[in-house]
């Protein structure tokens, strides 16, 4: 692969992410915050069946990353989701999609900085809260200006951690039910706490649909892969591997994890507040849990705060090849590096420093950022369908000749649009995520706003709206 040896052309990306680095990436991407911290909390809401509910949700973004695989793959020229809805839906679609991606990455690092703080401040409360907050955006920062190999294997070791605290966590819980171990307060490990404590659904139908609420920010960062596919080495090959392994992920470190938990501690004594990972490791007797637990979910939402600095980057180098954002956002170094990119992105986790000197407020702006991260994805997200349901339409060739066919092409996307509609009345109906979800308008109005005078600049410039995507073969196929 001479990509990586050569130096790229000043207004390219260099091919450096490995196979490894991309499946790992895959894997990250899936595990979350969400799951270590919030998994109590959304325990104490839905009991058992949210069992069901990361099934049902795991179930349609399977479907949404083989659209995006089956598109990526259809012309190895699209780097990223702005390319794919600009070329299916209008050069109008790719400046929404990519300022609306590239806006959801920014305000999910700065949440993911305060976390850190928090985190860190529970080794040590006498740190002040800025010092994390700003080692956590400088180290951010370097690490993205490194080329792209670099933040490839910072996220294969990331993943690795969360991957080994999620497994030593089902091993553990699995010993713990097989010896009847039982607990201080005389609960005996069993698989049958998953539906002896008023069955599967013991808060109705209210408690389940509420678990979807909460249940989509755990995914977030899922389609991270199509974001990376750009600078893969051999795309054809690895990128159907990362995808198609969603499902065991999803069954193992979600539904795996939580039923294991559920059975060493039943759900109704599970403590919203704590994570029941800490919880079910000092259960087990193991003292430095707590400590252990605490340094993984740290790391944990480092490498998040990492993928969105890298994704946000990606995004607004594609808007500046595009005409628009200012042209000097496509420039990149001998490296392959976007830099300035980088800077004007990293500069907005910055802010993340003084919402630490908003007192009581950080937690309740940690909630209202994340709940604007979900209202956003569903954006991202429907756009990668809508987009495959043109593709299909209008290259019904492609298609055909693809190697990596959306299973059930025909009615899967739909499925997906409806289930969209779904989990937006689950964000209007829960209390935490109403406000953020009537928000969005607002943000989709500034964008309109926006393209209408990038347009006319545009125009009056007379400039195209967007860059056009080739459509000769790429060089990567000429290879192979």
């Amino acid at each position: 692969m001479s990509a990586t040896t050569s130096n790229p052309p000043p207004q390219e990306m260099q091919r450096g992410l490995k196979n490894r680095h991309l499946q790992l990436m895959a894997i990250g991407g899936a595990i979350g915050t969400g799951l270590f911290l919030g998994s109590g909390k959304l325990i104490s809401v839905s009991g058992p069946s949210i069992i069901f509910v990361y099934m049902v949700i795991g179930f349609f973004v399977f479907f949404i990353m083989r659209a995006l695989g089956e598109l990526l793959l259809s012309n190895l020229h699209y780097q990223t989701f702005g390319d794919i809805a600009k070329d299916m839906l209008g050069p109008w679609a790719g400046f929404f999609v990519s300022w609306n991606y590239w806006f959801s990455w920014v305000i999910a690092c700065v949440a993911d900085i305060i976390a850190i703080t928090a985190y860190v401040q529970w080794f040590n409360p006498e740190i002040p809260n800025w010092l994390p907050a700003l080692i956590a955006a400088a180290a951010l920062l370097v690490l993205n200006l490194q080329p792209v190999k670099y933040f490839g294997e910072t996220e294969f070791w990331f993943a690795i951690i969360k991957i080994v605290a999620i497994l030593a966590l089902i091993a553990v819980g699995v010993v713990l039910v097989l010896t009847n171990f039982t607990s201080p307060e005389g609960t005996q490990a069993s698989f049958t706490h998953l539906w002896d404590r008023g069955g599967m659904f013991p808060m109705g139908a209210s408690g389940f649909v509420l678990g979807f609420q909460m249940g989509i920010f755990s995914f977030i960062g899922v389609e991270l892969v199509g974001t990376a596919a750009a600078e893969t080495q051999n795309p054809r090959k690895t990128l159907p591997k990362a995808i198609n392994s969603i499902v065991v992920r999803i069954l193992i470190f979600y539904v795996g994890a939580l039923a294991v938990i559920m059975s060493v501690t039943p759900w109704d004594e599970i403590d919203p507040s704590k994570s029941p990972f800490v919880s079910t490791f000092a259960l087990a007797g193991f003292g430095i849990a707590a400590a252990a637990i605490q340094l993984v979910v740290l790391t944990s939402a480092a490498s998040s705060a990492n993928s969105g600095l890298y994704s946000g980057t990606r995004m607004l180098f594609g808007l500046s090849k595009d005409g628009h954002a200012p042209k000097s956002f496509s420039l990149t170094d001998a490296r392959g590096v976007p830099r300035r990119s980088v800077f004007f992105t990293a500069v907005f986790l910055f802010a993340a420093i003084p919402l630490l000197f908003a007192g009581d407020g950080v937690v309740a702006a940690f909630t209202y950022v994340s709940s604007m991260c979900a209202t956003l994805i569903l954006f991202t997200w429907g756009s990668i369908v809508v987009s495959y349901i043109v593709y299909r339409r209008r290259f019904p060739e492609r298609h055909e000749a693809s190697k990596f066919k959306m299973p059930l092409s025909r009615v899967a996307p739909w499925m997906v649009l409806a289930f969209f509609v779904f989990i937006a009345g689950t964000l209007l109906y829960g209390e935490d995520t109403r406000l953020p979800f009537l928000a969005m308008p607002f943000w989709f109005a500034l964008l309109t706003v926006l393209w209408q005078l990038r347009k006319r600049k545009l125009l009056r410039e007379g400039r195209p709206l967007t860059a056009s995507v080739p459509t000769v073969t790429h060089p990567l196929d000429e290879e192979h």
